[in-house]
């Protein structure tokens, strides 16, 4: 994830064209292996095993290696070796930029370096950043000045970055996102988190990208937005949130939710925070409130 984040951050420096982006992240995408398949070929586990652990994690918010080791399907020693052969993707990225005479070697590092010290990052924070910690990824962008609301929303979105690398689009990054136009046929995901800490929750997304996201989700190619996609699609949003809901249980906050609801063309108002999704195929909006009594939604 941070290799995306990190290459927007050269894009907007104008160190890289768009172009250039794009073909180096397709590279990173076709050299990037993952966990299952690595413990597959080193003969750790078996296919049906793999499968096993990748519906546990529709169920809870842990990492493959964590599982599969908690089933007994692998060592912590063996879960070791197979994060050290995924290597680092931003090391994917300075390799694929370099290899095609987009930068030197030592112009990324350079620009690392700015990046590091513009973000104001401890060694600390940085190296655990480039190793994937997606939730200082996300602390590190997120523009709250509210502490309890900043931890809340902090909480909530990194667990959506993994689900959208888990379940739908592993080229996944987040920004904060500005109200924009309405997309020429968009379509609309809701449901409501009813509890103590109460949220709404609702992602605002083209007819492209909607069927991207479905197709990917039903593990079949989806050409329009039928009943089959929308389920596809709201399921996601159902099954992250039941993750959240399991999160914030181990924390000692009980929560429900109601059903989600798909809706063409509606329009959100109110007291709500904007999150802008970036996939492969292109972006959409995440609309988050804690205070869903203060959101209105249009047909």
């Amino acid at each position: 994830m941070f290799s995306q984040y990190f290459g927007h951050y050269l894009l907007n420096r104008e160190l890289i064209t768009r172009e250039q982006l794009a073909d180096a992240l397709e590279f990173q995408k076709s050299v990037h292996v993952k966990f299952g398949v690595i413990a597959v070929d080193e003969e750790y586990m078996t296919p049906v095993q793999v499968e096993e652990v990748h519906e546990k994690q529709k169920q809870m918010d842990k990492r493959f290696g964590e599982i599969a080791v908690e089933l007994g399907y692998l060592t912590n020693e063996q879960v070791d070796k197979l994060i050290s052969s995924q290597k680092q993707g931003h090391l994917f990225l300075a390799q694929a930029l370099v290899n095609r005479g987009y930068m030197t070697i030592e112009q990324f590092a350079d620009a690392l370096n700015d990046y590091k010290r513009e973000n104001s990052l401890s060694d600390d924070q940085f190296e655990a950043i480039r190793n994937g910690s997606i939730e200082l990824l996300v602390e590190n962008i997120l523009d709250v000045k509210d502490i309890e609301k900043k931890a809340k929303f902090g909480q909530y979105l990194s667990l959506f970055a993994k689900s959208m690398i888990r379940f739908i689009d592993d080229q996944v990054f987040l920004e904060i996102a500005k109200l924009e136009d309405k997309y020429p046929e968009s379509w609309l995901v809701r449901q409501e988190i009813l509890g103590n800490a109460p949220l709404f929750t609702a992602i605002d997304v083209s007819e492209e990208v909607f069927l991207h996201m479905a197709s990917i989700y039903a593990e079949e190619e989806l050409t329009e937005i039928d009943e089959f996609a929308e389920d596809a699609v709201s399921e996601f949003l159902n099954l992250h949130n039941g993750i959240y809901l399991v999160n914030m249980s181990n924390w000692g906050t009980e929560l429900t939710m109601n059903p989600q609801e798909v809706i063409k063309n509606a329009t959100v108002s109110g007291d709500t925070f904007l999150v802008s999704v970036n996939t492969s195929k292109g972006s959409f909006q995440l609309i988050l409130s804690d205070k869903p009594e203060k959101v209105s939604v249009v047909h």
